[in-house]
């Protein structure tokens, strides 16, 4: 049988889009999956824990690194104290420009950088629990790894977090496209297995127990 050339071209291009077009929806799909797993993480709100270095341009003496205290405050010479939690780098450098220009300085140009984010939490199924120091850009897997890694009873493939100031806790892949924050607590449970072990193992101590008579 002979084949038109358009009806066989046709047919070549029909079977190019059949080869492409699931491999493009599987891209489609992992695009989306890392657009949920990794949000547009929110503009970083200064608090207690961090530190910050505020440069006075002309001013050396003004100049410095200065911790944000308990009560979300850092302490500067001439002005004092200045409110500093819960708001951004650009947002401080514009409370101290204001307070130095307050009757100290004429026109002072101020940058803030923070040199040292506050610390998160791991706890659960990791080898070494505790609060570890935030690596800008750091991700769930990074944080596992500072905390010795996983137990042999860890659940690997999720975790939980809780960001600073959230109630609730969300569950996330533990992978690289997941990124933690400065305050966040994370909690890596045990797997299901683990979990009814731990309920079994004194049932079957009591029973055992009181198969032969022991009080």
């Amino acid at each position: 049988m002979r084949i038109h050339f358009p009806i066989a071209v046709f047919a070549v291009l029909l079977s190019a889009f059949a080869a492409v077009a699931p491999r493009a929806y599987a891209q489609e799909q992992q695009l989306a999956r890392l657009e949920t797993l990794q949000p547009n993480i929110p503009e970083y709100l200064l608090g207690s824990g961090d530190k910050v270095r505020v440069t006075v341009y002309g001013e050396d003496d003004l100049s410095g690194e200065y911790a944000v205290d308990g009560n979300g405050y850092i302490s500067m010479p001439l002005i004092g104290d200045v409110k500093a939690a819960g708001l951004s780098g650009p947002a401080l450098q514009m409370a101290v420009a204001n307070a130095y220009g307050n009757g100290y300085l004429n026109e002072p140009r101020v940058s803030v950088e923070v040199t040292t984010y506050r610390p998160f939490t791991i706890i659960g199924q990791v080898q070494r629990p505790g609060q570890y120091s935030y690596v800008n850009g750091m991700s769930v897997v990074t944080a596992v790894a500072m905390a010795g890694g996983y137990t042999d009873q860890a659940s690997e493939g999720s975790v939980y977090i809780r960001h600073e100031g959230d109630t609730k806790e969300a569950a996330v892949d533990a992978d690289q496209n997941v990124q933690v924050r400065p305050g966040d607590t994370i909690y890596v449970k045990r797997t299901a297995f683990w979990d009814l072990m731990s309920v079994a193992t004194p049932i079957t101590a009591i029973l055992g127990a009181a198969r032969y008579g022991i009080p």
